[in-house]
């Protein structure tokens, strides 16, 4: 289960970065790549459930992961920043993802 929800992270990071080279859905390729990765996340998002993921913790680390994953590669491919609030924002993302797995793992 895990590595589904390791494949919906990656598409789903994928079609993100994907919306930004579509220009507005107006370049074809990136465009499709968009749609594609969408589908393909939710489609691996809903195996790793089928498997047995907790909904919640399923959720929990498939977005926290996705946004961190965004604010870094947007910071490497597109030069983007991120100012010290933002940093403790994805530091606290992060923290929550471990606590939801540490209290799954005591329930």
């Amino acid at each position: 289960m895990w590595v589904w929800l390791m494949v919906a992270i990656a598409s789903e990071v994928v079609a993100t970065l994907s919306l930004r080279a579509s220009e507005g859905f107006t370049r074809l390729l990136p465009s499709v790549v968009v749609v594609v990765g969408y589908c393909s996340a939710f489609y691996a998002l809903s195996q790793a459930l089928v498997r047995g993921m907790a909904l919640g913790q399923a959720y929990a680390v498939w977005s926290g992961l996705g946004i961190a994953s965004i604010a870094l590669l947007g910071i490497v491919l597109f030069g983007e920043t991120l100012g010290r609030v933002q940093v403790g924002g994805l530091v606290l993302v992060v923290v929550g993802i471990v606590m939801l797995e540490l209290g799954a793992a005591h329930a």
